[in-house]
């Protein structure tokens, strides 16, 4: 008898020993299932605000007429206080902007006319040369003395520059990165990405290749 209690006991402690290990379970995968409550979709979409700089910005106000049809007057104290006003601007430029919490107010702009061009850096394994990129309308990207790296498309995206490539031999695989602007003239370029600060310079036609043009004009007037 006191064996038949014995297996008993032991049976209905294994039992219980069961039903708490399967709440353990339940309860973890519930506290795991509430807590992933992450916007994914926010992390895809662009706040980035687009539009031409008007006639009647000042030094103080930048007038933004915007890619959806509205007119505002932007307040440019913060942006110039921090440094944050990327480019420059005048009349006819397109203008890149991360609206703030109040209304009509920005946290950065950045002229995308501005970056429009070549940018290039002496070329790291013997400095003899010149490499980097060319931005164009349109957001086309190509290649300036990069064999291995082939340039796509750029964009701006939440306030950083966005550039897709893709390495020579390397298939369809393409690679997005995405690069914190730090500074924007007309002939200087700074960004960072994860790993590095990149710093270029505008790239001029030398002296050389005017040369050449001007001759082939001289030419033509001759012919005529």
């Amino acid at each position: 008898m006191r064996k038949q209690h014995s297996l008993i006991f032991t049976l209905i402690c294994t039992l219980i020993g069961i039903s708490f290990s399967a709440c353990g379970l339940k309860s973890e995968q519930k506290v795991e299932f509430e807590e992933d409550t992450t916007d994914y979709a926010s992390i895809y979409r662009d706040s980035t605000l687009y539009g031409i700089c008007g006639e009647g910005s000042s030094m103080n106000i930048l007038q933004l007429f915007t890619d959806i049809g509205d007119t505002i007057d932007i307040d440019l104290g913060y942006v110039k206080e921090h440094g944050l006003l990327l480019g420059g601007f005048q009349p006819g430029d397109r203008m890149a902007i991360m609206p703030g919490k109040k209304k009509n107010s920005v946290k950065l702009i950045i002229n995308e006319s501005t970056l429009l061009g070549d940018w290039v850096q002496p070329n790291p394994i013997d400095g003899s040369s010149e490499m980097g990129f060319r931005l164009k309308e349109g957001g086309i990207a190509e290649s300036i003395e990069q064999s291995s790296i082939i340039y796509k498309s750029w964009r701006i995206f939440n306030g950083r520059l966005e550039v897709v490539t893709q390495m020579d031999g390397g298939g369809d695989m393409e690679e997005i990165t995405l690069y914190e602007i730090l500074k924007l003239s007309s002939d200087t370029l700074v960004i960072r990405d994860n790993e590095d600060i990149h710093e270029y310079g505008r790239h001029h036609k030398s002296d050389y290749e005017n040369v050449e043009i001007e001759l082939e004009d001289a030419a033509s007037e001759f012919h005529i």
